[in-house]
């Protein structure tokens, strides 16, 4: 199991620090969520702060955009250092035009299914993508209680993956921790987004040891 502590749980005053201290810890990838107060309610950063603190790390830069039009900001965010950039299938721009978009610019590209949204909405673009990213949380806020029913959607992804000899990464975001990281492993997550389970513990390595462990 990758473990990507997510960014939104840091304290924002010292960014580039939290960052380091993450990569430090043993972080596999570096998840940053971008929203836009659009397309959920809530508003974080954007890419010049993204390209500032990319000097902190070498670990992946995985960018969660959670915003309303992700294609019109695909170069700023390839130019601001990403490795991997994640956007809704929910959002309204063409999501072949957006993974064309990214790929052109050498950059690996996902897309990111709300809890309402069922798998098989991005079974036409598994072909195509490097990452699903399935949120086991409504998007928008950190700190919130991981949904077990999203698990099932995992398992589907997995499958078909799978029969169709697919090299496509399952990421989960949303109230990861020590209590279901074995659930999500199981079900056939790689990538496990973690926030509060790192940031809040009192020794971030050991705590991402463990859910490395654990998965």
């Amino acid at each position: 199991m990758l473990i990507a502590p997510s960014l939104l749980s840091c304290d924002f005053s010292r960014f580039g620090e939290e960052i380091r201290r993450m990569d430090e810890a043993g972080a596999d990838y570096m998840h940053l969520d971008v929203m836009d107060g659009h397309f959920v309610p809530n508003i974080t950063f954007g890419a010049p702060v993204i390209k500032y603190v990319r000097k902190f790390s070498d670990k992946v830069f995985d960018v969660h955009l959670m915003i309303s039009e992700p294609l019109k900001y695909i170069d700023d965010f390839c130019d601001a250092g990403a490795d991997l950039i994640t956007f809704h299938i929910e959002s309204d721009s063409d999501p072949l035009e957006t993974i064309k978009k990214i790929k052109a610019r050498g950059v690996k590209a996902g897309l990111v299914i709300k809890p309402k949204t069922p798998a098989e909405s991005v079974f036409p673009y598994l072909d195509k993508i490097d990452m699903v990213l399935v949120m086991t949380v409504e998007p928008g806020f950190g700190g919130q209680s991981f949904m077990a029913d999203m698990l099932p959607k995992v398992r589907a992804l997995r499958e078909e993956i799978k029969k169709r000899n697919l090299d496509v990464l399952i990421e989960a975001d949303g109230g990861i921790g020590v209590q279901n990281i074995a659930d999500c492993a199981e079900a056939g997550v790689d990538v496990a987004v973690a926030g509060t389970a790192v940031f809040k513990a009192e020794n971030p390595k050991e705590a991402i040891m463990q859910l490395k462990q654990l998965g």
